[in-house]
């Protein structure tokens, strides 16, 4: 049967996980996603353009015109995608600003809130192929403003330049599009419960250990305070140089901490070929006069102090202690070396994760002694993985030891204990227990079932 709508109505909205009413599409699922890449483009572009041109009012003397102007800002749109580039006589950069991808992902978030919103999709399931119309459209642009910026100055990576804005197009807007349609909770409860449960354990580890490379970074900039204002001193930006600079700086704090999580580690990281900076001693050969660079001590130094790398090696266990209390609390009643295994689980995929920081924080700056800066990646992973999933897997074991425990308990009262092949009840009585009353076969001594008679009759 077919219902037709009166003159003048409109068709009702699909509804969402939460229950929201959502509005008919009106266009094409491509057709949005492409929209919604050309906003989210063009609004980064504006942005870095208008900071650019900044800079280039204030420091006229560079030669450059508007077509350079334009260029830089796409150059600096593609870094901000973690797009590497070349620079003749120098080599390729590769080290970029973590922070600067705060950007694009903020308006990726949107994006792809808009895409579901005006796509019309009800479903979690439904969201990756909006992130797919989102994705591919962007990554041609970026791709395009790659071959557009590129001079004999600056060249960017043109396979980066398709890769990386697309797999940040697909995460950030994939998550956009799926919190407008259900809050974080309600899109864990679509995980397995397996799945689920690692998933929040490797969260809360690695959000302990960014906290502690946030502060083992601050700390050690701090202690280096007198230095930092030397090196901002001599470099003698200016008013608008000095905010310029002040804003690189603070793009680049994400990388600061993944370095400090890879010192916290174990592994520690490098300034350049055959250099180490690392709890057991640090050897660094001359570094680039930046403000934030000030933080690390050039030369052979000796380690910390034992108390002071006591606390600092003592941060990846209790990360994974909190992974694994976290994944025993968001999974369901587990055995007990079931637990031990999940836990380990969590460790392996959180330095699974802090690999991937670990090689999107480091790179070259250049051809020569400092084509490798930053931590190892596989070090990184190999070593977190071990002690974070020894952390989480010894307290996860003790945790959901603790809650069968605490669950058995319940079930034991009123019922009695049972010792050998006898139970004493909670009245004093004691019933003797034959346990090979049934392995015969035989049938139990209890009466049969008496036959429905009249009065069981409804």
């Amino acid at each position: 049967m077919t219902t037709r709508l009166a003159a003048g109505t409109r068709r009702p909205g699909r509804r969402d996980d939460s229950g929201s009413e959502l509005p008919a599409a009106e266009r094409p699922l491509v057709v949005t996603g492409a929209v919604a890449a050309c906003v989210a483009a063009g609004t980064g572009l504006v942005a870095l353009t208008m900071l650019v041109l900044i800079g280039w009012i204030a420091a006229p003397e560079t030669g450059s015109g508007l077509i350079g102007v334009l260029r830089t800002a796409a150059l600096l749109w593609l870094i901000g995608h973690h797009v590497a580039f070349s620079l003749p006589g120098v080599g390729e950069i590769g080290m970029l600003p973590l922070g600067l991808v705060l950007l694009p992902g903020a308006l990726l978030w949107r994006a792809g809130r808009w895409v579901v919103r005006a796509g019309g999709v009800a479903r979690i399931r439904h969201v990756p192929y909006a992130a797919l119309a989102l994705a591919v459209p962007y990554s041609m642009l970026a791709c395009a403003l790659a071959l557009a910026c590129s001079s004999p100055r600056a060249a960017p990576s043109l396979p980066e330049a398709v890769i990386c804005p697309f797999l940040l197009a697909f995460t950030a807007g994939g998550l956009g599009g799926a919190r407008a349609l259900a809050p974080w909770a309600g899109m864990t409860r679509v995980l397995p419960g397996q799945v689920r449960s690692i998933t929040v354990g490797t969260a809360g580890a690695l959000a302990v250990l960014a906290a502690a490379g946030a502060l083992l970074a601050g700390a050690s900039l701090a202690a280096h305070l007198g230095q930092f204002r030397a090196a901002s001193t001599a470099l003698g930006p200016g008013l608008v140089g000095a905010g310029l600079l002040l804003l690189g700086e603070l793009a680049y704090i994400p990388n600061a901490v993944v370095w400090a999580v890879s010192f916290a580690l174990g592994p520690g990281f490098a300034f350049g070929t055959g250099t180490v900076m690392a709890p057991t001693g640090s050897a660094l050969g001359p570094i680039p006069q930046l403000p934030m660079l000030a933080a690390l001590p050039a030369g052979v130094h000796a380690g910390v102090s034992p108390p002071l790398s006591v606390a600092v090696l003592a941060a990846p266990y209790l990360a994974g202690a909190i992974g694994g209390l976290l994944v025993v609390r968001s999974a369901p009643l587990l055995a007990l070396e079931t637990a031990a295994l999940w836990g380990l689980a969590c460790g392996l995929f959180t330095g699974c994760v802090l690999a991937v920081m670990a090689a999107f924080a480091g790179g070259s700056l250049g051809s020569g002694r400092l084509a490798a800066v930053g931590p190892s990646p596989w070090q990184v992973g190999l070593v977190a993985a071990l002690e974070v999933g020894v952390g989480a897997g010894v307290t996860a074991c003790i945790a959901n030891w603790l809650r069968l425990r605490g669950a058995a308990a319940p079930a034991a009262e009123g019922v009695g204990t049972e010792a050998g092949n006898h139970v004493s009840r909670d009245d004093g009585h004691t019933i003797y227990v034959d346990p090979w009353a049934e392995a015969d076969g035989s049938a139990p001594d209890d009466p049969a079932p008496a036959r429905p008679g009249p009065s069981s009759l409804p």
